[in-house]
């Protein structure tokens, strides 16, 4: 079931009306629902390949097994001056159900706060009740007995739920041994467990949901989900091994270009598809704004720095870039402790482990990460600590670019002692999750990771310039797609970067008080990473939380640690950022006349696309996928992305009716 058109004859022989370039978890979306209306016919370029078979894919506990491997494009930042030099790999899907079918499984939102503020900047209709149906309606939960809930506490509440949905949810069978411990440990710190943490607020202690078909407990992502069981559809037409190179665009009488199809390679030959309707760019944040300019949209300099023709003027494409910093604490735990880690090293604790989930669908092979507390910082640092940070921030302006000024009141303003957002992730699990750090024979360890939710530190991702091409492959006119864009996160730079340091720096302590505190420090032995005897400083520390823990501290310089360890959390958004739809005054206005054939567009500076999804100063394009956020969430974001992909594509279904099928 669900087999895949290899013949290239018949995807260039096909008249669509849509084409999506990218069959990833927004793109299968879009072409999903899209091709549920028989009068569209709707196309898909996807550069991977299907791998509905792929246990390192299927099976929930060997999650992480695919990540570097060919179903990986293995991208990279470049070296960042705030890790002292290092270089991060960065993990992006290329495979039938893109970064869906990588991810570790986490199910969650962002609070109601986290989408409102994107109606704040101009993105109307995407605040948290214009996104609730699509979250919905994604979303198939299996929910928990009351024996289950009792023992893992996996609380719910149907009416934030979907009951019908593609996407399988499900909380886990098997938990780790740590898991019985941590709600009791974090209410001794005065953190309340959340019985609904899908309702707007995600602040407290909770047991995750996770993107798993309950039944087989296999992964439930947009390949399985959302296409394999409609792939006969005659109306959709997908090609994978198909790498789009850029969007084709013709410019009009009036001065406005308009997308009419893509230019792609297939088995190392080129070809162009072309589409009577729209072109649908859902690539990923690092792709699709490469696409974008690749095709001519973007910042002039840069355009033509890679020998791109600039055909619309806007700066905005490939910047705001915002991702979720994590780090990795790493604690030696009681060795006769089962963890998933030691299925990688021992062969026959695997093939027993294989031969369960096999013939149960039980045992650590169903095991994922589920322990988890989203905290404000206030929760363990001072009133007038937060309240310093935020006036000694607001002026001068911490980008020193005027058009970020809404978006850094808005993240000042979380600093209020008052918020009660979720600013810093805790999450627990038995096994070394460090690449810093490695195991030693013999001995197990568990890892609280730790992820800052609302970053300051913002970065780019740009096409190459054409002498770093020619370094690397001779001389070339231009940048193509197979030169693997500039990814510069700029992690802990400028003014705001300093403000994440602090953060992720007093966040550490709170973390590694988590894991001292019985009962969970019932199993641990000592920190590994880092070491116990870590630098420390004279001055002291006084949480706000109530009971035993209510005591000075000595304060831990983890600055260089926190440096030095620092990664990402695969969580890159905001590089086609929405914005608002009105045009540039003058002679930038879009169509007013003022255009010369052949001339570029100059449209809005501060965004890439429309609060519809349309790209400023194209007709007929659209991006639909995590790149759209313009601002970071308090979440893992793959069901936010579901909700993208749903509410983009009845954006284009409507509009396709608005103008008469055209």
């Amino acid at each position: 079931m669900g087999s895949i058109p290899s013949d290239i004859n018949v995807f260039l022989s096909t008249k669509f009306t849509h084409l999506v370039i990218g069959g990833g978890t927004a793109g299968l979306v879009v072409a999903t629902r899209l091709s549920e209306h028989q009068e569209l016919v709707v196309g898909v370029l996807e550069a991977g390949e299907p791998a509905y078979d792929e246990p390192g894919i299927n099976v929930p506990g060997r999650f992480g097994e695919t990540l570097g491997t060919d179903y990986d494009w293995q991208f990279a930042t470049v070296p960042q001056p705030g890790l002292n030099g290092r270089a991060l790999p960065w993990p992006r899907g290329k495979v039938l159900g893109g970064t869906s079918a990588l991810n570790l499984m986490t199910w969650n939102r962002g609070c109601r706060e986290d989408y409102d503020a994107w109606e704040e900047l101009g993105c109307k209709g995407w605040g948290w009740e214009g996104l609730l149906p699509f979250f919905k309606k994604t979303e198939r939960l299996y929910g928990s007995d009351e024996k289950h809930q009792s023992v893992n506490h996996s609380y719910f509440d149907d009416k934030f739920h979907g009951a019908y949905g593609p996407v399988h949810t499900a909380y886990s069978c098997q938990y780790a041994a740590s898991h019985q411990y941590w709600h009791e440990t974090l209410q001794k710190l005065g953190v309340q467990t959340n019985r609904s943490h899908f309702s707007g607020s995600n602040v407290g202690a909770w047991t995750s949901l996770t993107s798993v078909e309950p039944e087989r407990r296999e992964r439930s992502y947009s390949a399985t989900a959302y296409y394999r069981h409609n792939a006969g559809r005659k109306n959709l037409v997908v090609l994978t091994g198909a790498t789009a190179d850029s969007v084709l665009l013709d410019q009009g009488d009036d001065g406005v270009w308009v997308a009419k199809g893509a230019r792609f390679s297939y088995q190392g030959e080129s070809h162009e598809v072309r589409v009577q309707g729209e072109v649908i760019v859902s690539a990923g944040s690092v792709q699709s704004p490469q696409l974008l300019e690749l095709s001519g949209i973007g910042n002039p300099e840069i355009l033509k720095a890679a020998g791109v023709e600039v055909k619309v003027d806007n700066p905005a494409v490939g910047e705001n870039l915002q991702d979720h910093m994590m780090t990795c604490m790493i604690y030696e735990i009681d060795p006769s402790i089962p963890t998933v880690e030691e299925l990688r090293t021992d062969p026959t604790l695997a093939a027993a482990a294989d031969k369960e989930y096999e013939s149960s669908r039980s045992g650590l092979r169903t095991a994922i990460h589920s322990s988890v507390a989203y905290l404000p910082f206030s929760h363990y640092l001072p009133q007038e600590h937060l309240s310093a940070i935020a006036s000694s921030s607001s002026s001068p302006n911490i980008t020193n670019k005027p058009k970020d000024d809404k978006r850094t009141s808005l993240l000042l303003s979380r600093f209020n002692p008052h918020t009660n957002l979720g600013q810093i992730e805790y999450n627990f699990d038995l096994s070394n999750y460090s690449p810093f750090y490695p195991s030693q024979p013999g001995k197990k360890y568990a890892t609280m990771l730790q992820m800052l939710q609302y970053p300051f530190s913002k970065g780019s991702i740009h096409i190459l310039p054409i002498h770093t091409t020619t370094q690397i492959e001779g001389a070339r006119k231009r940048a193509t797609v197979q030169d693997k864009p500039i990814i510069n996160p700029k992690y802990y730079e400028g003014k705001g970067g300093q403000i994440d340091l602090e953060m992720m720096t007093k966040a550490q302590r709170f973390g590694d008080t988590v894991v001292r505190t019985e009962p969970l420090a019932s199993i641990i032995a000592h920190r590994v990473c880092p070491p116990e005897d870590i630098t420390s400083k004279d001055t002291t520390f006084e949480g706000p939380w109530e009971g035993d823990q209510q005591q000075q501290q000595q304060e831990i310089d983890l600055t260089t640690w926190v440096r030095d360890n620092t990664i990402t959390d695969w969580h890159p958004v905001g590089t086609c950022a929405m914005g608002g739809s009105e045009p540039m005054s003058g002679s930038e206005v879009r169509g007013s006349g003022n255009k010369v054939r052949g001339s570029a567009s100059k449209v809005r500076m501060d965004s890439v696309v429309d609060p519809r999804l349309r790209v400023h100063g194209v007709k007929g394009l659209r991006v639909v996928d995590a790149s759209v956020m313009p601002l970071q969430i308090s979440a893992h974001l793959q069901a936010t992305v579901y909700a993208i992909g749903e509410k983009g594509a009845g954006m284009i279904w409507e509009d396709w009716g608005d103008n008469g099928g055209v």
